[in-house]
């Protein structure tokens, strides 16, 4: 397990989480990716809890690293505490784009399963992997056929969390989540957004610690174009 560090809300306890600071069975995939630091919030997640079963909330911009934190403690769940992941994702060729990328990294590890398929269907065969990835409406399926290895997960990840508010997808959702915190207790949930405007109500109903920050790879400038030229706005 990684080492506990002491809370802080300060930019600098966060900037003194490292690589040190990540289980072994984890840090596998950093080096396999090369990666030689941490990104803002994955540091800030770190600090408050990641690693210690803590559901979190992630509110960060496209490209800032939030599917890390959530493989992160996706590993860290599967190898320390022998429990199982389930990975929600709006859209059936999203799941089947986070298959081919997890399955590349640490496929060897980890027994992965894609399940997007009939929504009739119980699966059986999913009682036999680890890291389960699927649409909301098939995890949907499953609890509703109740699917007896539901009761192994320990952690749920939600990406695109955005879409409670979404008039279609949004009420599956929502109760896709009571179902799933009634089913499992003491869950973690691992929440993903890049907009959402009501993140601290969010993270209360959800009982998760709340990442915001505004860090993004490259900056983000706005301007007016005309006439073949762009001018830009002083930040």
């Amino acid at each position: 397990m990684g080492k506990k560090t002491e809370k802080s809300t300060s930019s600098e306890a966060y900037s003194e989480i490292g690589l040190a600071d990540i289980p072994s069975e984890v840090k596998f995939l950093l080096e396999k990716r090369n990666i030689t630091e941490l990104r803002p919030a994955q540091k800030k997640a770190i600090n408050e809890g990641l690693f210690n079963q803590e559901s979190i909330l992630v509110c960060t911009p496209t490209a800032s690293g939030k599917t890390l934190i959530a493989e992160m403690a996706a590993l860290n769940t599967i190898f320390n505490l022998q429990g199982k992941v389930v990975y929600v994702v709006p859209l059936k060729a999203l799941a089947s784009e986070k298959y081919k990328e997890f399955k590349k990294d640490y496929g060897d590890k980890v027994k992965i399963a894609l399940s997007i398929g009939d929504l009739d269907s119980t699966d059986p065969f999913l009682a036999s992997y680890d890291f389960i990835i699927c649409t909301a409406e098939k995890l949907d399926s499953l609890t509703r056929h109740s699917a007896p290895w539901l009761k192994q997960v320990k952690t749920i990840i939600i990406d695109e969390i955005h879409l409670l508010n979404d008039i279609n997808r949004g009420p599956t959702l929502e109760i896709l989540i009571t179902i799933m915190k009634n089913l499992v207790k003491d869950m973690q949930i691992i929440a993903l957004s890049a907009t959402i405007g009501n993140s601290k109500e969010l993270a209360e109903w959800l009982k998760a610690k709340l990442i915001v920050d505004n860090w993004r790879p490259v900056k983000l400038k706005k301007g007016v174009y005309y006439d073949g030229t762009i001018e830009f706005h002083e930040s």
